[in-house]
């Protein structure tokens, strides 16, 4: 399993929690970004610079992930796209995507985009609080309690 993370938007606070949680459960993740990402020396973290233009570093994390790997965005499109090649899907403020509910963000996607492109002003989302920090750790730690279950799992057989 393989951490991908949409490195361009995602905020400093969640690229902290994603270091610490790779070195803890040792796996691999790797920020995609047109621009440099630095990340902390470790055999774990990786970051992966792509060419500027739109949805690049997204069809490099769609060509890279695989199932059961973890993506880490808010990217809607990115998000329904890995998860139909079997990726499990974690936003930076710890909703976990899935094929029963990526349907419905889609919906409002678009329906936003209408109604900016009309003209309304629908403001960006709200800045990242404690509580959305709180959510994406636990998240994260459960999808990673999985994971270490099915490694020692394989070890023991």
């Amino acid at each position: 399993m393989n951490i991908w993370v949409d490195a361009d938007a995602c905020p400093v606070v969640i690229k902290e929690i994603l270091f610490r949680a790779a070195q803890r459960v040792e796996v691999h993740t790797t920020l995609v970004a047109n621009a440099a990402m630095p990340v902390p020396p470790s055999p774990y973290l990786h970051s992966l610079r792509v060419a500027s233009g739109f949805d690049v570093a997204d069809q490099e994390i769609v060509q890279r992930c695989e199932s059961g790997d973890i993506v880490i965005t808010s990217d809607i499109p990115l998000a329904d796209e890995v998860i139909t090649k079997g990726a499990q899907v974690l936003s930076p403020r710890g909703e976990v995507l899935t094929k029963e509910n990526i349907r419905q963000r889609l919906n409002i996607r678009d329906f936003m985009d209408t109604l900016r492109a009309s003209g309304v002003q629908s403001g960006g989302p709200a800045p990242l609080d404690n509580r959305d920090k709180m959510n994406f750790a636990n998240e994260l730690d459960k999808l990673l309690s999985i994971y270490q279950r099915k490694q020692r799992a394989k070890a023991n057989k």
